[in-house]
């Protein structure tokens, strides 16, 4: 039997209009300090985003959320200084509270044997 794997998690939100506060969940950020592992999968559910924004740029957005992933899994090739920092930082930088169209949830933890795994759960469950 694997070990179980302490990680925490949180939900990449899309904002519209930041001062409406209301969200599209479009993807997942899991990290897991034993591991260094760090995962984040994006799922931009743009019919839901339309409703909400109908005259939204999908372009920006899908932009944004690209740059979010690449540091997030620490892209060597990326231009963002925060791609080259470590996983606890980066996903600390990504979690942090803020005000713009890309938002995180809170950070949860949560316990698995395998991190893939978990990932697709939380990916399914929050997202699709």
């Amino acid at each position: 039997m694997q070990e179980q794997q302490l990680y925490e998690y949180a939900v990449i939100r899309v904002v519209p209009r930041v001062e409406r506060e209301e969200f599209v969940n479009a993807g997942i950020i899991l990290f897991c300090k034993k591991t260094k592992y760090v995962d984040c999968r994006i799922a931009l559910p743009t019919e839901k985003l339309q409703c909400f924004s109908p005259g939204i740029d999908l372009d920006f957005i899908r932009q944004n959320l690209l740059a979010f992933e690449k540091i997030a899994l620490g892209d060597r090739l990326s231009s963002s200084p925060i791609a080259q920092l470590d996983a606890p930082s980066r996903f600390r930088w990504l979690t942090a509270t803020r005000s713009t169209v890309i938002q995180c949830s809170k950070v949860h933890p949560g316990l698995t044997a395998d991190l893939s795994i978990a990932m697709e759960k939380l990916l399914h469950e929050m997202v699709l």
